[in-house]
């Protein structure tokens, strides 16, 4: 359902069969303005059991790639607004592993010889005969390591940042390990899809996935939910439900004390479960944390044993905030967008004006916080398009916008200037040498952010602080 959305129903949830969407199919990515060629290409393509989506710009195909997560790309090597070879670039960039074909004509062999050599994995000339396509796709598709082909571990999480590639690649390494994962980040970040995708790339994709959320119960009903009755009742808690698979065991920095020593006991050696006899190996549960607290600074305190954190943060992974994934804003609301949609509704969109605002916005709530703001969005408005009064009505007046970088560097360079006014008394020679700037520069810069160094000369302001009434100057805007 998105990003880390779900809406929780029960405190300890089972599935047996996440993710929900797994497909068999590998998917081919199609690049081309040629919509009679792309539609060609799909025909034979998808006939032979493949997957197939077809974009018409550089841009769009860095966008589906993020979203539809393909085995191959092919694209052709003259497409507007952007050379093949720089597209080819891109994807590399952004993701190694991604099988790359260019499509070219006789006269542009040697550039397609030439994108081999910047890690294509062939070229396909054109007019494409069939046997050529299939056979050369059939080699691309199995040296592809970019997604499995048997599980779409990640499709519940859209990005096209780096830095959420970087924490990705990091989340399918410890996914081939069985030792605990600390999840930390914000609340509303994805922890838990994270968890899921994590479980979802691992040997024990089959077996059970089960949530116990520490924050919400009492200590009492929590023990019970994590270790299931005492003796002689019928209740079996988490632990036991997720034999063979993995246990998230969210926000674990609000598990009372207590439970913490006794989940320290079950997890040395090998677990036993309270309450019965049988023993079991350490992996017959592959546990994940989650926190949005500092449990080394809990640990100082007392208040988390020492022992449990030294056993649960084996393999830790930070979840970054929206605000460090700017970029990943529009493929979010483009997929919030799909799911406020009800079957057989329009289809509703937002403005350019308004996107930049979601793209600058402070989202303190994370991604939960868009999704809440778009549906929001999508229930209210009566129009197909969605504008910048909309959103920011949505957002509150109150809310923050992060500034234009112009208007930072004017704010800062402001400061700067009134700082150095205020050290040298108004003398503006002394102030440049400071600056590094010849005294020329310097009074362009005093002029055009509309300082005057008389009123910072000392005396300037009897019975007031020079400081202040230099920053009031100092806010004026050019």
């Amino acid at each position: 359902m998105g990003f880390g959305l779900k809406a929780k129903t029960a405190k300890r949830r089972k599935d047996r069969d996440a993710p929900a969407a797994v497909s068999g199919r590998a998917r081919i990515l199609i690049v081309d303005d040629d919509p009679v060629l792309c539609r060609l290409l799909r025909i034979r393509l998808g006939a032979a059991n493949y997957a197939v989506e077809s974009v018409d710009s550089a841009r769009s195909a860095v966008d589906a790639c993020a979203r539809f997560r393909p085995h191959l790309v092919i694209t052709d090597l003259h497409l507007r607004h952007m050379h093949g070879l720089d597209l080819l670039r891109e994807l590399k960039g952004r993701w190694p592993e991604l099988s790359v074909m260019i499509l070219t004509a006789h006269g542009t062999i040697p550039e397609a010889v030439q994108a081999t050599q910047c890690g294509a994995f062939g070229f396909l000339v054109k007019p494409i005969e069939k046997s050529e396509l299939l056979g050369q796709v059939q080699r691309a598709i199995a040296g592809s390591n970019f997604t499995s082909t048997d599980a779409d571990w990640r499709s519940q999480i859209v990005s096209r940042s780096q830095l959420m590639e970087d924490r990705l690649g990091q989340a399918n390494r410890v996914a081939q390990s069985d030792a605990p994962v600390m999840l930390t980040g914000e609340s509303g970040t994805g922890r838990e899809l994270f968890a899921r995708a994590i479980h979802a790339a691992s040997a024990r994709r089959a077996m059970p996935f089960v949530i116990v959320i520490c924050r919400d119960l009492g200590a009492d009903a929590l023990e019970s939910e994590l270790f299931g009755s005492e003796p002689g009742g019928s209740e079996s808690g988490a632990i036991r439900a997720a034999y063979g698979g993995t246990l998230l065991l969210a926000e674990i920095g609000d598990l009372p004390l207590r439970l913490q020593i006794k989940l320290v006991d079950t997890l040395r050696a090998d677990t036993q479960f309270p309450g019965g006899s049988e023993r079991l190996p350490k992996s017959a549960v592959r546990l994940i944390c989650t926190t949005s607290r500092d449990l080394k600074g809990l640990m100082t305190a007392g208040q988390f044993h020492e022992d449990l954190y030294y056993r649960i943060n084996v393999l830790p992974i930070e979840v970054p905030t929206l605000g460090r994934r700017r970029e990943d804003i529009p493929l979010l609301v483009s997929r919030f967008l799909e799911q406020a949609t009800e079957e057989g509704g329009r289809a509703k969109i937002y403005s350019p004006a308004a996107v930049q605002l979601l793209v600058t916005a402070e989202w303190p709530g994370n991604v939960r916080q868009l999704f809440d703001l778009v549906n929001r969005n999508v229930a209210l408005s009566d129009d197909k398009v969605m504008t910048e009064e909309i959103v920011q009505q949505a957002l509150g007046s109150d809310s923050t916008r992060l500034p234009s970088y112009d208007d930072a560097r004017d704010e800062f360079t402001r400061e700067y200037l009134v700082k150095s006014l205020e050290s040298t008394s108004g003398n503006v020679t002394r102030s440049a040498l400071l600056a590094k700037r010849n005294r020329t520069d310097f009074y362009k810069l005093l002029s055009r952010y509309r300082l005057e160094p008389e009123k910072f000369k000392k005396g300037a302001f009897p019975g007031g602080k020079k400081g202040d009434r230099a920053r009031k100057i100092g806010a004026a805007r050019p």
